[in-house]
């Protein structure tokens, strides 16, 4: 004790010298105080001793606050402490996952599970539902999420829960489904998506098999934050939950869902004239469901094998992100060796996914999410009309949705084809929520089982009955052809863009002569991603601070242009084209005179602060010159907005 009196006082002495936050010492105490780790004593210990004081600032700035997506945040710090790293564990990782309550490790991850299951138990009997809460966990290839995902069903099943736990990594879209296929009561898959290997996270689910959305979120969030202690007590064995383990079966179940995306197996040439496919995993899950996928389908499918291996490093690339370029360097290499049309990448947890395209030279060519979207977009919707799904007397049911920050590119196809398009916030949850409004509207003695339906007989139940999802996606690389899965699902993406890559060249053209073909029917939309990135403590005051300073100061003018409206949807309220009242969020969109607009909103995800630019032309026969003049105009409206942020923070 008189060890740990001598770092509280160390710590009370770098406080009075400005050196250490007191929201960093105050939670120092809590965590001590209700952590049963011997790690944790020894890192802080150590950390101190070092006068490492701004790392225990970035470890200690903040209780790691569960939102409505889950958890995100640092599971080896940028300093790895003696404590952390002890034995060492696989693929060069520490033993131990980072200390800190603003870190990801099993101090948070117990909070998290332990708020979902009060949450849950309390929901289920003013259901009146007596039954144990079940839980599906489902993991990526990180450092620490098999533990994270192991220790989660074991608290699961101490404390009265029946549990499915996958056997190995598995996609996020496979865990979504899965909640909805064993009618669970909620879901967690332990990962941080596309972010850097050195965070992990914990994405919480509830039993639509969407991300949560109010009101259970709030409710699920509000028994999380007020945990301290990673302590708990186990039920007597008599009341304890079971473990399920899930493999091969569910698997099954789930890529023979995928398969039914394809919409013209007709497309699809076997013998030595396939489309040949080259994929790559990033050393994440994706390969497990899209490989098979794909051959079963006729696709001949090439790997990078470099790539295939699961690895939390990430050893290959500066970033797992199919959204960067150089993430799929490798896949391109080897299309270009092998002469294949198409490639696809996905992300550690395959919900995201990229490509690149042969173009009309023979060179490959990124295409990016808005571009990704509107081509499955436009394709899903000719191709439901043209099979006569969709018909004069249905085609006011048929939907497309997107987020507000995804290309209006796709609104405009909407419109030709006479199809609904509805926006929505940012966060495929939104996405998910429209979805089961739109299973709630059909008639119980109609809908039966939905869940058991085959695609086709609940798509025909939407015609009739409430609205028929088309597709749906977002900017960052996420979209969705069916509403069997309410999350983005790299897996089912790959099996429409392989299609969709069949049918261009069924046609004699490349997908990129395809995607210039929408430019001038619809005309020329470009959008530009920026961010500014501010890590750790500091970093996190500023975005707060920037994020705020919009809309507390609104520009009336940016980059010669004047401002003829702004979206404040932290404070106003807004509907969507349904009529339905948008949540409020901490974003902005800015409306410029000359057509160009951009929204500014902080990420969930990433301490980043981000950027969207929109700008158009008119369809126009000069494809070449629009895409000059609206790039042009992007470029200064960044020099603009980057100049006026540096402003906001000095």
């Amino acid at each position: 004790m008189s060890d740990i009196q001598s770092v509280l006082d160390n710590l009370d002495n770098a406080v009075a010298s400005g050196q250490l936050l007191e929201s960093s010492r105050d939670n120092i105490r809590a965590l001590l105080e209700g952590s049963t780790s011997p790690i944790a004593a020894a890192a802080i210990t150590e950390l101190a001793g070092d006068s490492s004081w701004e790392e225990l600032n970035d470890r200690f700035f903040k209780t790691l606050a569960f939102g409505t997506g889950g958890l995100r945040g640092r599971t080896v710090g940028r300093i790895v402490t003696n404590a952390e790293q002890g034995e060492g564990g696989p693929n060069d990782r520490p033993e131990h996952p980072c200390v800190g309550t603003a870190s990801m490790n099993f101090y948070n991850v117990s909070r998290a599970v332990r708020g979902m299951i009060i949450y849950l138990k309390r929901y289920l009997a003013e259901q009146g539902i007596e039954r144990k809460p079940a839980f599906v966990f489902g993991h990526d290839t990180r450092h620490f999420s098999r533990d994270f995902a192991e220790f989660c069903a074991k608290l699961c099943t101490d404390l009265g829960c029946d549990v499915h736990l996958f056997d190995a990594p598995r996609a996020t879209p496979e865990i979504s489904y899965a909640i909805r296929a064993l009618n669970a009561d909620a879901g967690v898959v332990l990962t941080a998506s596309h972010n850097p290997s050195h965070d992990n996270g914990f994405k919480a689910y509830f039993n639509q098999g969407a991300q949560l959305v109010e009101p259970n979120a709030s409710g699920v969030i509000n028994e999380v934050n007020a945990i301290t202690s990673e302590a708990y007590d186990a039920l007597p064995e008599g009341e304890q939950g079971t473990l399920h383990v899930l493999s091969a079966d569910m698997d099954r179940v789930y890529m023979d869902d995928a398969k039914s995306l394809l919409l013209r197996p007709d497309l699809m040439q076997g013998g030595e004239d396939k489309t040949k496919v080259v994929f790559t995993n990033l050393h994440g899950t994706g390969g497990h469901c899209i490989v098979p996928l794909l051959d079963e389908l006729g696709f001949e499918v090439l790997t990078v094998p470099e790539q295939d291996i699961q690895d939390g490093r990430f050893p290959t690339v500066a970033s797992p992100n199919p959204e960067n370029g150089p993430a799929l360097a490798m896949g391109i290499d080897l299309a270009n060796e092998q002469g294949a049309e198409i490639v696809i990448g996905t992300d550690p947890d395959c919900d995201r996914m990229g490509v690149a395209v042969r173009n009309d030279t023979g060179e490959m060519q990124l295409l990016t999410g808005n571009q990704i979207g509107s081509l499955m977009a436009w394709y899903r919707t000719k191709t439901f009309i043209d099979q006569g799904v969709i018909t004069d007397s249905n085609r006011s049911r048929a939907v497309l949705i997107k987020t507000l920050v995804t290309t209006e590119l796709q609104r405009a196809i909407a419109e030709k084809f006479g199809v609904g398009i509805v926006d929505t916030l940012t966060g495929f949850k939104y996405i998910a929520a429209k979805l089961q409004k739109y299973e709630d509207a059909i008639p119980a003695d109609k809908k039966g089982d939905y869940r058991s339906l085959s695609p086709e007989q609940s798509r025909n139940l939407r015609l009739e009955y409430s609205r028929f999802f088309i597709f749906g996606g977002e900017e960052s690389y996420g979209y969705l052809g069916t509403d069997s899965i309410r999350d983005k699902d790299g897996n089912g993406a790959a099996v429409m863009f392989a299609e969709l890559a069949a049918y261009a060249r069924s046609e004699g053209k490349t997908l990129a002569a395809l995607m210039d073909d929408l430019y001038t029917e619809y005309g020329y939309h470009l959008e530009v991603g920026k961010a500014l990135v501010m890590e750790g403590a500091d970093g996190a005051a500023q975005i707060k601070a920037l994020s705020a300073s919009y809309s507390e100061n609104p520009p009336s003018e940016i980059d010669g242009a004047a401002v003829s409206r702004v979206r404040d949807f932290s404070k106003d309220d807004f509907e969507d084209a349904e009529g339905d009242t948008l949540p409020k969020e901490g974003m902005l969109i800015i409306d410029l005179e000359d057509g160009r607009s951009c929204a500014v909103r902080p990420s969930g995800t990433e301490p980043k602060i981000k950027y969207y630019l929109f700008g158009k032309d008119t369809p126009s026969d000069d494809l070449p010159a629009s895409k000059l003049k609206v790039a042009s105009g992007l470029d200064s409206l960044w020099s603009a907005l980057e100049a006026d942020a540096k402003a906001r923070m000095a």
